[in-house]
């Protein structure tokens, strides 16, 4: 089983949603600090189940969602979704 696709909406740093497409060969997520690395993981973590908010890395569960911005709204609801390929 390989997972595909991950589209996160409202989590965390990710207001927008935006989608992350896992090909074959994909071994690791970079880029620079701050631009929402482990926020990925945290939200592959949390759609799989995790409860713990001190292993998503937040003081309480309302933090989880997207908190908003000087010029952007917070979001009501926080979404991610897997894709998995089983074939």
């Amino acid at each position: 089983m390989q997972l595909t696709q991950l589209e996160i909406k409202g989590f965390k740093s990710f207001g927008d949603k935006i989608t992350i497409n896992f090909h074959d060969g994909v071994t690791a997520i970079v880029g620079p600090n701050g631009c929402g690395k482990s926020n990925v993981v945290d939200a592959i973590r949390w759609v799989l189940g995790e409860q713990s908010t001190r292993m998503l890395r937040s003081e309480k569960m309302e933090n989880i969602i997207f908190n908003g911005t000087k010029t952007r709204k917070p979001s009501n609801l926080a979404e991610v979704s897997l894709t998995f390929d089983n074939t």
